[in-house]
């Protein structure tokens, strides 16, 4: 193996494993984000909001919602990709090997722009997630402080 094919090789495994470490860390921050959004909900539907605080806290809901979203988004299939999955589902055995042997470089592009989509998603989602937290705490700080 050529120090090429050993580079382009390990961009491949590295590329791959940053989409699989985006989509764990998605799968924990949507299951922190649906757990506050029902401790949140069983919290308020039990409690006297004054005006503000509902106006705050459902702000802070809305943004957990997005967040839910982006990362859902984040992790859904894409089957019209060029690159993975979808493109060797299409191919016999002797057509993947000759695709990885010839066309690496393009693979490793196509995962690349896969992996930078789904940090970037996940990246919002968490920034909408910090605000829904500041925002439901707010509510929460207006509810026990009783600002009318």
């Amino acid at each position: 193996m050529s120090a090429q094919d050993t580079m382009l090789a390990a961009a491949h495994a590295e590329v791959k494993a940053e989409i699989t470490r985006t989509d764990t860390k998605t799968g924990l921050l949507l299951a922190f984000v649906g757990a506050v959004l029902a401790g949140s909900w069983t919290v308020a539907k039990d409690m006297p909001l004054s005006l503000p605080a509902c106006i705050v806290g459902g702000l802070g809901m809305a943004l957990l919602v997005a967040a839910a979203g982006l990362l859902l988004r984040s992790v859904r299939p894409n089957l019209r990709g060029r690159h993975g999955f979808p493109l060797w589902a299409t191919l016999t055995a002797e057509q993947i090997t000759a695709a990885l042997a010839t066309d690496r470089a393009a693979d490793i592009a196509g995962l690349s722009r896969i992996a930078v989509a789904k940090f970037t998603g996940l990246r919002r989602a968490v920034d909408l997630t910090c605000a829904g937290g500041a925002l439901l705490i707010i509510a929460a700080l207006i509810t026990v402080g009783g600002a009318a």
